[in-house]
């Protein structure tokens, strides 16, 4: 009865935890702008199912994408039991669903081979990261934070999957003796090739090991639910959102601002009409973005769903070519700036005020005008985020807002301007060349 009282209120007090932190999160990404995604359902569908459940873009680099799905799929997939262990915690039973016999058996042993699965993919990952020094893993932004996230997240992982093979082992070798409690589940074909190592320990150390082994799985997951909500592998959850709302439009499209549309539209058929806003109750709207409240909430969320993995920023030519941009750290930036503004909301209720700074505070000009508009980030990208819709935001601000560019951008702006095309060359003389 108190152990029972005890999981309870530990379950009570990790999903209060992790219910604040999600409201937490879902107040930050609708800091932004409204935008309505509802159009073609049957394909935003058909773009979950291919490339958030089925990782297809993943696989595109075979090592990392097939060692993925085995984690991914092999974390869920034996988590499935927690089912079970939840009630066996809230009833105070042992192995509630082993009254299906042979089915029960067959289920624990595929959960085996799951376990066993993500315990090798995540020491290849821990060696790939950590010793294989991929260029990815070490960019300027993964400082010791990120990187220190990583190695948690597959040591966690690492630590639940083996207790989950113990509590199984003990759990056998305790059956095997009569132990009181402790039903006839059938042979385990992994944990059973742990037996031989606590066999010949008394039972009441079996039982110990076992119980140890159970708290420590359940808690271990509880911790790990509430640490996701805090680490890059938030994607866990967000990808399946984050893909399902993808845009549609071909990859690189930049929409017109509405109020600039209407301008030249009116221009076009009346250069001495009057201004399409023209009242002086309308607040002139903002061109581009300076912070993260300007964007729209789907460029929040891509934020959150950033898996962190750099194959993003592995593709982009200004990166490999030495510049200072790196798609990856954008993302990072507007999750972090997003994070900053939360907390001062939290803080200060109803009293909030800006703190004075933006996310160009984050974001140098240098990484903002470095991108090519190339997209390879985006295509890359394994749920589906569109970094250069982060730039093109930029730089119209910079450009619209702050006439802030690049000398050779200035320049072809102002022969647009008096000439009409880039070129430094008058209307009059743009045909000479054909009379050479």
């Amino acid at each position: 009865m108190i152990s029972s009282l005890i999981f309870i209120s530990l379950l009570a007090l990790a999903f209060t935890f992790f219910a604040k932190r999600i409201l937490f999160i879902k107040r930050n990404i609708l800091l932004g702008r409204k935008e309505k995604i509802s159009d073609n359902s049957p394909k935003r569908w058909q773009l979950m199912l291919s490339v958030a459940i089925g990782q297809s873009k993943m696989v595109k680099r075979p090592l990392a994408g097939i060692l993925h799905i085995f984690v991914y799929v092999g974390f869920l997939f034996v988590n499935i039991e927690m089912l079970e262990i939840l009630l066996d915690g809230i009833f105070n039973t042992h192995r509630l669903f082993s009254f299906t016999g042979g089915f029960y058996t067959f289920l624990i042993n595929s959960f085996e081979f799951f376990a066993i699965a993500v315990i090798l993919a995540c020491i290849v990952f821990l060696v790939r990261r950590n010793i294989g020094k991929l260029k990815r893993f070490h960019s300027a932004e993964m400082t010791k934070g990120p990187k220190f996230d990583a190695n948690i997240i597959l040591f966690t992982e690492i630590a639940l999957m083996s207790a989950f093979l113990l509590m199984n082992a003990s759990d056998a070798v305790l059956q095997s003796i009569g132990s009181e409690h402790y039903v006839n589940t059938g042979k385990f074909a992994i944990s059973s090739q742990l037996m031989p190592l606590i066999q010949n320990l008394s039972e009441g150390t079996l039982i110990f090991i076992e119980r140890f082994a159970w708290w420590f799985h359940i808690v271990g997951v509880l911790i790990f639910m509430n640490y996701v909500t805090y680490s890059k592998h938030l994607h866990i959850f967000l990808a399946f959102p984050n893909v399902y709302y993808s845009k549609l439009s071909k990859i690189g499209y930049l929409p017109s601002m509405e109020s600039v549309r209407k301008e030249v539209a009116l221009m076009m058929s009346d250069p001495y009409a009057a201004p399409a806003n023209d009242s002086e109750q309308d607040e002139p709207e903002k061109f581009g973005v300076s912070d993260v409240q300007d964007f729209s909430w789907k460029t929040l969320l891509d934020a959150y769903t950033c898996t962190e993995c750099g194959r993003c920023t592995s593709v982009c030519p200004a990166n490999l070519t030495g510049k200072k941009l790196s798609p990856r750290k954008l993302l990072m930036d507007v999750r972090d700036r997003s994070e900053q503004i939360g907390n001062q909301l939290d803080a200060q209720k109803s009293n909030y005020k800006p703190d004075g700074i933006s996310l160009l505070d984050y974001i140098a000009p240098e990484e903002i005008w470095a991108c090519t508009t190339c997209n390879a980030c985006a295509v890359a990208c394994p749920v589906n985020i569109n970094h250069t819709e982060i730039i093109y935001s930029l730089r119209r601000y910079l450009v619209m807002e702050q006439s802030s560019a690049p000398a050779s951008l200035n320049n072809c702006f102002k022969n647009i301007e008096n000439n009409g095309a880039p070129w430094q060359f008058s209307p009059e003389d743009r045909l000479l060349w054909t009379e050479e």
